[in-house]
């Protein structure tokens, strides 16, 4: 098995791409602790995998807030011992919201837990796998990192981010044995925008007429996760950020 003796951290665990993620570490082997802020669902996912035999720590965590990022880091190390891998998975949308109508409140949200989350697990995790030698982190970008017409405002300015974000760690840590790839998935169906509120009318218009309905992929659990499997263990192919 692919992550056999190995230890994972995975924000945004409880459902969607997050909660497949966390299915496929525990099939191949791994210990995973999983991170989300929804107690509840999280609780579902830790109790049903534990009930096979999984190796998985849930931890209730706010990834924007540092003593959170902390401590989900400190459950990885005082579990398991270390920490091999890194999933930056946990986003929310923008209710499809242009710049000049974006409350600050929703920038804010927004940012903080698309971008300021992942540098700050990134940050702490950093040292704990220089300090063993190495290790692997995985961003959760999205297609709305690479262009303007998928989301709102905030969600593609945060995506952007994480992709600078991913390269300049691959750049400079990448030498010392720590590889950062960032996956940048299509539409996919989860409940990243549940309960946010009601779309931007004119923003969701326009981004549905470039990216309309039929392009959502509606994947069964088991197939959301295999390009972030793989980008934990090996480098990665096209859609894929690094250094370069």
């Amino acid at each position: 098995m692919r992550f056999e003796n190995q230890v994972a951290l995975v924000t945004g665990a409880a459902s969607g791409i997050g909660r497949a993620l966390v299915q496929q570490l525990v099939a191949e082997g791994a210990a995973v602790v999983a991170v989300d802020i929804v107690e509840e669902a999280l609780h579902q996912v830790v109790t049903d995998l534990q009930a096979q035999g999984g190796k998985v720590t849930g931890c209730v965590a706010n990834i924007s807030a540092d003593p959170d990022v902390e401590r989900m880091l400190g459950t990885a190390t005082s579990t398991y011992g270390r920490l091999d891998v890194l999933c930056n998975n946990a986003g929310i949308m923008d209710l499809m919201t242009p710049a000049a109508d974006v409350p600050l409140a929703l920038w804010e949200r927004v940012l903080g837990v698309n971008l300021t989350g992942p540098f700050l697990a990134c940050r702490r995790a950093i040292p704990i796998m220089l300090e063993q030698g190495g290790g692997r982190i995985v961003n959760t970008a999205s297609e709305a990192g690479l262009r303007g017409g998928t989301a709102g405002t905030p969600y593609t300015v945060s995506k952007h981010g994480v992709i600078g974000l991913t390269r300049s760690i691959a750049f400079h840590y990448g030498e010392r044995g720590i590889r950062c790839n960032a996956v940048c998935p299509g539409g996919v169906a989860t409940a990243i925008g549940a309960g946010s509120g009601i779309p931007h009318e004119a923003g969701l218009a326009k981004v549905m007429a470039v990216v309309p309905l039929q392009e959502v992929s509606y994947p069964p659990p088991e197939l959301l996760q295999p390009r972030q499997a793989h980008s934990a263990h090996r480098k990665c192919g096209s859609r894929y950020a690094t250094q370069s």
